[in-house]
């Protein structure tokens, strides 16, 4: 079983930069696919980014594109979120999670492990 705790979330005005980290324990998540997802006020959950177990290969969604930037140490067991020009959209409580079906999927079905999120707030 892996777990999983996301930090580095808060309050930023658009434009500013977040960095998120998501520490795995339990066991080493170098075969594992990991992923970030996140959920609006309101909204339904939507996934952001994945990596492979490498980190060779990363799938982003449109809306991130250019400004999220996602990697892992896996010596570190932690995988990072670099979130650059956020603007008010992004809102929303940031999970992560890990899943053990490689190839990388968008579906959050597909991940066995999730953190309990952290909030990250755009004012505009």
């Amino acid at each position: 079983q892996v777990q999983l705790v996301e930090s580095g979330g808060g309050l930023v005005q658009a434009g500013a930069s977040l960095r998120l980290s998501c520490a795995a324990s339990g066991r080493a998540v170098s075969s594992y696919v990991m992923g970030w997802f996140r959920q609006p006020p309101g909204k339904e959950r939507e996934f952001v980014v994945g990596i492979s177990p490498s980190g060779g290969s990363t799938y982003y969604a449109d809306s991130v594109k250019g400004r999220f930037t996602i990697s892992r140490d896996n010596r570190k067991n932690t995988v990072y979120l670099q979130m650059n020009s956020l603007n008010p959209e992004d809102t929303a409580v940031y999970y992560c999670a890990a899943s053990s079906i490689v190839p990388m999927t968008t579906k959050g079905n597909a991940y066995n492990s999730w953190g309990q999120g952290t909030q990250v707030t755009v004012s505009s």
